[in-house]
């Protein structure tokens, strides 16, 4: 597998070692209390202002989000307009499971131990990714849900959890996992958007299965409509909001709908269901062109993506010494077709605007003390890179996401911070009063809320672990594959280049490694590997000196505390 050495060995090494996973001290978390967050009164033009002692947050977690989407959302257009935009959002790996379990921990992947969507299993050294691999390391005790439920927040979640954690024919009732007061998952079997499964806590009967029907194919639109995934997730989170606005006491929701991911079945569940499968109201008709929000449809064409349909000639990786190296982009993924992928772009907007509507509703609800976060797991590249559609690559079309926050403090603006999805969990914390623990690898987003032109850090780092998914992957039938032709690898970005390091080697043991370098002051996009380009090397220098600084880091697993020189990386 290529899997680079010694990443996860170094995991299980210490589970065997301990013979358990080690977690915070929780008698330690108990006694803290809230407290007022130092450092971030409001001063520009406006009034000091305090944060609020105890503000409840929402967490808006998209599936498959890609950028080019974003202006077809109005609601989320408005929250850019109220609140902190970053410019520079970006996920550890694109991969949902991996993401998630980044951005609930605020730890990389080589900490968690999670690093596919799929436990993998069975192999020399246990579960690579997946649920299996969330609860086996430890993950949810070290999740930030677990502290503000600690501290006092009533949690919940609504909608998508994680890969594999799922009812099957002859599958136990999954466990809730701790941390959460109100459990509503939402089953895989919802990526279809109708006739799926989900749980639910009862206080008397613990967590009980709801079985969501499909109307008849005969049912009207709105019939339809009111059962479909992202309603019924929509109506799940407004429910949970006014229920606490009511008690007028913290809060922390996590609201993860499906879409825009693709269905996973072959045939929709309605005759004519598109592979993207939007609300009815929101799909094209007699006369309408379908709703893409303030665009319209037909404006949005993906022939006009950056790198859309490539040629990956001048792309290929190249050893340290300029050597051609083996070229890992699959030469089976043909042209795109791009009245086909103008499409999909199409149906992915309109699976957008159920979401947009949610994020409106959640928001008219919510009170003054409220945070309100959107983002994504991950972006999806379409007929660009030469990979088809899909995700998993270190490139910009994959890995950068939106993050646009509002709240109390939080000044209007963009922000040109290089942030991290690691970051969301020491920020929450730092607004609940509450000292992020010494794993977490993120950085409070806090200070930059009251100030737009603060910049602290310049770098982030993506990891990426190749290994064949061996279990259900719900992105087999509509990303042709492809994200099992993208090798492991580990890189660093800032805002004008990325560097890459692949590892081609396709055994646990051995190591090939090959670069690529995108110059984005040059080209905008991953136009051409510039690694051998004799005008680089000073660049190639600096970057592969971080590189080299990130793999030493990547001995720190689980919860062990981050080194100060290692966060320093991303400065």
């Amino acid at each position: 597998m290529r899997v680079r050495a010694g990443i996860v060995a170094t995991v299980s090494s210490v589970l065997l070692a301990s013979g358990c996973v080690a977690t915070a001290d929780p008698a330690r978390e108990r006694s803290e209390r809230p407290r007022v967050v130092e450092g971030t009164r409001i001063t520009q033009g406006q009034p000091q202002q305090e944060l609020p002692e105890r503000p409840s947050f929402v967490v808006v977690l998209m599936d498959d989000f890609s950028l080019d989407l974003l202006r077809t959302m109005r609601q989320a257009q408005v929250m850019a307009r109220e609140g902190a935009s970053y410019d520079h959002a970006y996920v550890v790996d694109s991969l949902c499971c991996v993401s998630r379990t980044s951005l609930l921990t605020g730890q990389y992947p080589h900490q968690t131990g999670v690093r596919t969507n799929t436990a993998n299993t069975p192999n020399p050294v246990g579960p690579l990714g997946g649920y299996e691999a969330f609860e086996a390391y430890g993950n949810a005790a070290r999740s930030v849900n677990v502290r503000l439920q600690r501290a006092g927040w009533t949690t919940g979640l609504v909608g998508k959890f994680l890969n594999e954690y799922y009812l099957g024919d002859g599958v136990e009732l999954p466990p809730v996992p701790r941390g959460w007061s109100s459990w509503q998952p939402v089953f895989p079997d919802a990526y279809d958007g109708w006739d799926f499964r989900m749980l639910r806590t009862d206080a008397d009967r613990g967590a009980v299965v709801e079985h969501v029907a499909a109307p008849p194919a005969e049912a009207s639109p709105a019939e339809k409509d009111a059962a479909y995934a992202g309603t019924v997730i929509a109506d799940r989170a407004v429910e949970f909001v006014r229920q606490n606005e009511r008690r007028d006491a913290p809060y922390f929701l996590m609201v993860t709908p499906f879409g825009p991911h693709s269905r996973v079945r072959p045939e929709g569940h309605y005759p004519g269901d598109p592979g993207f499968p939007p609300a009815f109201d929101d799909r094209p008709g007699p006369g309408a062109p379908g709703n893409c929000g303030p665009v319209d449809c037909s404006d949005l064409d993906a022939s006009g993506l950056p790198g859309f349909a490539d040629d990956q000639t001048d792309n290929a990786p190249v050893h340290a010494d300029g050597s051609p190296a083996p070229q890992w982009r699959p030469a089976t993924v043909s042209s795109p077709d791009a009245e086909v992928a103008t499409a999909t772009m199409r149906q992915r907007a309109q699976m957008v605007q159920s979401i947009d509507r949610m994020v409106a509703r959640i928001r008219a609800e919510v009170g003054p003390d409220t945070y309100v976060v959107l983002t994504s797991d991950n972006g999806f590249h379409l007929g660009r890179y030469g990979l088809g559609q899909g995700k998993g690559s270190p490139f910009e079309a994959d890995v950068q996401v939106p993050l646009i926050v509002t709240g109390p403090g939080v000044v209007p603006g963009a922000r040109s911070e290089m942030v991290s999805n690691l970051d969301l969990a020491p920020t929450l914390e730092r607004l609940a009063g509450l000292a992020p623990p010494a794993y977490r690898a993120g950085t409070s987003l806090v200070p930059t809320f009251g100030d737009p032109e603060l910049s602290r850090r310049g770098h982030t780092f993506f990891e990426h672990t190749w290994a064949k998914s061996l279990g259900p992957d719900p992105d087999a039938s509509f990303a042709g594959g492809t994200i099992d032709s993208i090798p492991s690898y580990v890189a660093v970005r800032s805002r004008r280049a990325l560097l890459v390091r692949f590892d081609l080697d396709p055994t646990w043991e051995g190591v090939d490694h090959a670069y690529e370098l995108y110059d984005y002051r040059a080209d905008g996009w991953e136009r051409r590997n510039a690694y051998a380009d004799p005008r680089q090397q000073a660049r190639v220098a600096r970057l592969s000196a971080l590189l080299d600084g990130f793999t030493a880091c990547q001995s720190v697993t689980l919860d062990q505390p981050v080194p100060r020189s290692c966060r320093d990386l991303t400065r």
